[in-house]
C-alpha cells in the first residue's frame, strides 16, 4: 500500500494485510529534507547546525542509539560532538559539562543520553540544560510550552509518532487513542500532542498505566494504540480490535543465543499476533526508533535557526 495514495484509516478492512508503517524510510525522507536545507544555509553563509551528545557509561542500547545519532548528523551535514564519560563520573562533574555546552556558541543543541547511573539525578541534569539547546525536548520549559500550545522544541519520540501518522495520512480527528505508559519521555507528551486541536491531533485520548484497571478492555476500545511501557510483547492479539492502528514504541533487548549480537530487539507489541488484526502497525526495529533520531535532527535545525527561542 502506497502511503501517498492509500491512507490507513482506523476501522479499515485488513483483508489485504496491515499497512506496515515504515519509520526507517520516513526518517530518510526527513533527513533528505534537512540535508537540503543545511546545504542552503551553507551556501548562504549561515551557520551549519551542530549537535552534541553526552554518553555516560557503556549501556548497549545507549551506545547504539548515540552512534546512530552521530551517523545521522554526518548524513545531513551537521557538525557533531560526542563526549564520553565512565559511569563513575560525579553528578557535579556532569553538571559542569552541561554548563560548558550551554555556553558554547558552536553547539546549537545537545542531549545527555538516558538512562544515567543511579547516583546522578536525571531531573537535575535535564533542568540544567538551557531550553533553547534542549533538543530532546525534555526541559520543563519546553514541556510547558507544548502543553500551552506555544512553539517548543518537542520531545523527539512523541513528535516522531505524530509525524508518522501525518505522513501516512492516518486519520486522527475524533478517534479514540489509548496510550499505554505515562513516562515524561513518551507516554504523557504523546497523549498531550494527540489531544491537541491540531491537524494531526484532535483524538480523544485515554492514558493507561500500571495502576489502570481493566486495561485490556480499555485497549480494545481504541482506534489507535500507542504502546510505550517498555515490556516486551505485552500487547497481544486479544487486546486489539480489528482494524486498529498500532504504534509500538518499545525497544527491549531480549537474550537470544541464536543471534550473533546475543540478543533480539522486541517491541511492546507481539507483532506476529497483532499485525494480522491491524489496519496499520509499526515494526520493531524500523518503526518509531528511526523517527526519534529524525526529529532530534529537526529540533537541532530549529534551534540553529532560532525558530522557538530567537538567537
Amino acid at each position: 500500500m502506497n502511503k501517498a495514495s492509500a491512507p490507513a484509516v482506523p476501522g479499515a478492512s485488513v483483508t489485504d494485510g496491515p499497512l506496515i508503517i515504515d519509520g526507517k524510510a520516513t526518517a530518510e525522507e526527513i533527513k533528505v529534507e534537512i540535508a537540503a536545507e543545511v546545504d542552503q544555509r551553507r551556501a548562504a553563509g549561515l551557520k551549519v547546525p551542530h549537535l552534541a551528545a553526552i554518553l555516560v557509561g557503556h549501556d548497549g542500547g545507549s551506545e547504539t542509539y548515540v552512534r546512530n545519532k552521530v551517523l545521522a548528523c554526518e548524513r545531513v551535514g551537521f557538525g557533531s560532538t560526542l563526549l564520553r564519560y565512565e559511569d563513575d563520573i560525579t553528578e557535579a562533574e556532569l553538571l559542569a559539562k552541561v554548563a560548558e555546552l550551554n555556553e558554547d556558541p558552536e553547539v546549537d543543541g545537545f542531549i545527555v543520553q538516558l538512562p544515567l547511573p543511579r547516583h546522578i539525578s536525571s531531573d537535575k541534569v535535564i533542568q540544567a540544560i538551557r531550553p533553547e539547546k534542549d533538543v530532546d525536548g525534555f526541559h520543563p520549559m519546553n514541556m510547558g510550552r507544548m502543553v500551552a500550545g506555544l512553539p517548543a522544541l518537542l520531545p523527539a519520540t512523541p513528535s516522531g509518532i505524530v509525524e508518522l501518522l501525518a505522513r501516512y495520512r492516518i486519520e486522527t480527528d475524533g478517534r479514540h487513542c489509548v496510550v499505554i505508559g505515562r513516562s515524561n519521555i513518551v507516554g504523557t507528551p504523546v497523549s498531550i500532542l494527540l489531544a491537541k486541536n491540531l491537524e494531526h491531533g484532535n483524538c480523544t485520548v485515554t492514558l493507561c498505566h500500571s495502576r489502570t484497571r481493566n486495561l485490556a478492555d480499555i485497549v480494545r476500545t481504541a482506534d489507535i494504540v500507542v504502546a510505550a511501557l517498555g515490556r516486551p510483547e505485552f500487547v497481544t492479539a486479544d487486546m486489539v480490535r480489528p482494524g486498529a492502528i498500532v504504534i509500538d514504541v518499545g525497544t527491549t533487548r531480549v537474550a537470544d543465543a541464536s543471534k550473533k549480537s546475543g540478543y533480539t530487539l522486541k517491541g511492546d507489541v507481539c507483532f506476529a499476533e497483532v499485525a494480522p488484526k491491524c489496519a496499520a502497525i509499526t515494526p520493531v526495529p524500523g518503526g518509531v526508533g528511526p523517527m526519534t533520531i529524525a526529529m532530534l535532527l529537526q529540533n537541532t535545525l530549529r534551534a540553529a535557526k532560532g525558530d522557538v527561542y530567537p538567537r
